[in-house]
């Protein structure tokens, strides 16, 4: 029988924690076969890729938080720029509102990115640091606004301050970036994205650079655009905990490809996919050392240039068998979360084939 994992920097009751009522319209933002793979350069491996990302599908409808999250090189952020058109994808389809998005010449482009706007982790080097925030924000609100002057200007550059709470507005409006803190610079990245009035935001590990005692002021600013803006957000991430905080459902990357999927508080209480549960039993833990040290031991991540066949996690997986090396697994149902959520996992353990591995459920520590 499953038992309840506590995973530790989510207090309970935090918002976002609660079961929210799941999508009532079409999504804004949707992909079927995402597919990314990069050539290699050199060492003599002619033909040779890098299999970044591997036939992912995702949607993102307003109102509502997605985390992607897995370790480094799992792909996540490939993913954010495929679907802020930074880079093109190698296969798959980008739909906005169901249509075709694939961005063709540089109007094309400047339209989509009116639509859906990014915001990157390092906010020391996404400002760039020889203009104040006032040419930072005029310059986004001339690409996308028109060429306001003025008191429309002042106006439009108060009010993006004010939406990331920076305020009163003339305090930083004409301060360089080495003048605010972290958190400050990041909002100021918010407000850039902002300008566009997107309905999408692809937030690219915003807090990982942060100090711990800023990063919650900048989850619940992102997560009160969400209801006030009627935002769809895409959070990446490589701290479970976290995506438990902040998101409505939670997308866990392994090596390019979506291992498991589902509501964030049953995919963090409750995971199925072996590799989900490693990941909840790495997030640090006082209380728990030992158990932590257990699970950061169990080997490390594949080559991605030359993926191992069947389940990418099978090499460290205690449960895995033959069928586990040798056929991909597709994602399965493992039953539904808080308001009928449905919740998949890639592993073979959930099949009714009669070759498939024994996997337990969660056991009680």
């Amino acid at each position: 029988m499953s038992t309840h994992i506590s995973v530790p920097g989510a207090p309970a009751g935090a918002p976002g924690t609660g079961p929210r009522p799941g999508p009532s319209e079409p999504p804004v933002l949707e992909t079927v076969g995402l597919t990314k793979h990069y050539p290699v350069g050199s060492g003599g491996r002619r033909g040779a890729v890098v299999h970044a990302v591997d036939g992912v599908d995702l949607t993102l409808h307003r109102g509502r938080v997605v985390a992607l999250v897995g370790e480094s090189g799992s792909g996540k952020s490939t993913i954010a720029r495929l679907l802020a058109q930074l880079q093109p994808a190698t296969g798959g389809r980008l739909m906005l509102h169901g249509e075709d998005a694939t961005a063709r010449g540089r109007r094309a482009f400047r339209r989509y990115v009116r639509r859906v706007q990014m915001i990157f982790q390092d906010p020391f080097g996404s400002l760039n640091p020889v203009h104040p925030v006032r040419y930072t924000l005029t310059r986004a609100v001339r690409i996308h606004q028109g060429r306001l002057r003025g008191d429309r200007l002042e106006s439009a550059l108060t009010t993006l301050l004010e939406r990331v709470h920076l305020t009163p507005a003339e305090r930083y409006v004409d301060k360089y970036p080495h003048e605010l803190s972290g958190g400050q610079r990041q909002r100021v990245a918010i407000a850039r994205a902002l300008a566009a009035d997107p309905e999408v935001l692809l937030a690219d590990e915003p807090i990982s650079m942060l100090d711990v005692s800023i990063r919650l002021g900048i989850l619940n600013l992102l997560q009160d655009l969400r209801d006030r803006l009627h935002l769809a957000i895409l959070y990446i991430t490589h701290d479970i905990a976290s995506a438990r905080y902040f998101a409505d459902t939670t997308l866990v990357m392994y090596a390019g490809r979506v291992v498991e999927t589902g509501d964030s508080e049953s995919v963090t209480q409750d995971p199925k996919h072996p590799y989900t549960r490693l990941l909840v039993a790495s997030a640090p833990d006082p209380e728990n050392l030992v158990a932590r040290d257990r699970a950061e031991a169990r080997g490390e991540p594949p080559s991605l240039v030359d993926p191992p066949a069947g389940c990418r996690f099978h090499p460290r997986c205690p449960f895995a068998n033959a069928l586990c090396r040798a056929e991909v697994p597709p994602l399965l149902d493992v039953g539904t979360g808080p308001g009928g959520v449905r919740r998949e996992a890639a592993c073979w353990g959930f099949s009714d084939r009669d070759d498939a591995p024994d996997v337990p459920e969660v056991s009680a520590p």
